[in-house]
Parts: C-alpha cells; sequence; structure tokens
C-alpha cells in the first residue's frame, strides 16, 4: 500500500522560508514523479511543482524563482523548498504520486 506523508508546514512570517519533505513508502520511488499541490480555502487545488523520475522539474508560475522542487531516492523523500513566501502562499500543501496523495501539511503566511 503506497503512503505520503508530508512534513514541514507551519507559520511563518512573509519573506521567510520552509522546507516540506514527503517520504513515500510502497512503491519504486525511484520510478516515479512526484508532485506539491497546495489547496487554500475557498479554492481549487492547484499544482505547485513536479519532479520527474530523471529529476526534471516544472513550476507554476506564481512560485518560480522562489519555490525548488527536490528529490532523494536514496531516502524515498521529495522536498519542497520554499524561499521569499508571501501571504498568498498560505494553503495545505499536498504530495501526490499517480493517483495516491498525502494526508497534507498546513503552511501559514503570516505577521
Amino acid at each position: 500500500q503506497v503512503q505520503l506523508v508530508e512534513s514541514g508546514g507551519g507559520l511563518v512570517q512573509p519573506g521567510g522560508s520552509l522546507r516540506l519533505s514527503c517520504v513515500a513508502s510502497g512503491m519504486i520511488f525511484r520510478l516515479n514523479a512526484m508532485g506539491w499541490y497546495r489547496q487554500a480555502p475557498g479554492k481549487e487545488r492547484e499544482l505547485v511543482a513536479r519532479i520527474s523520475s530523471g529529476f526534471r522539474s516544472n513550476y507554476a508560475d506564481s512560485v518560480k524563482g522562489r519555490f525548488t522542487i527536490s528529490r532523494d531516492n536514496a531516502k524515498n523523500t521529495v522536498y519542497l523548498q520554499m524561499n521569499s513566501l508571501k501571504f498568498e502562499d498560505t494553503a495545505v500543501y499536498f504530495c501526490k504520486s499517480g493517483s495516491w496523495w498525502g494526508q497534507g501539511t498546513q503552511v501559514t503566511v503570516s505577521s
């Protein structure tokens, strides 16, 4: 059974940084693309960043230049480094692979 477990969310001031982690189990991690999505209150869930099995990445326009997705196949973990955080980055962030989702981690940007 595939499990995706996110961590690293929290409360941060505008301009601050956070690093999210997602540990995967029950799958051959290195063969799977991984993605980070987010959902703000009252809004649809949206793709934030994605990284392929070949380490190619793509980003939502709203986070380009501020967020970096990476993966460590030895640790079955995908990361999302978030810098220069803005109020509008506040959301629940979810890890996704294929049809599987993690439970989400809350990121709140507030002064």
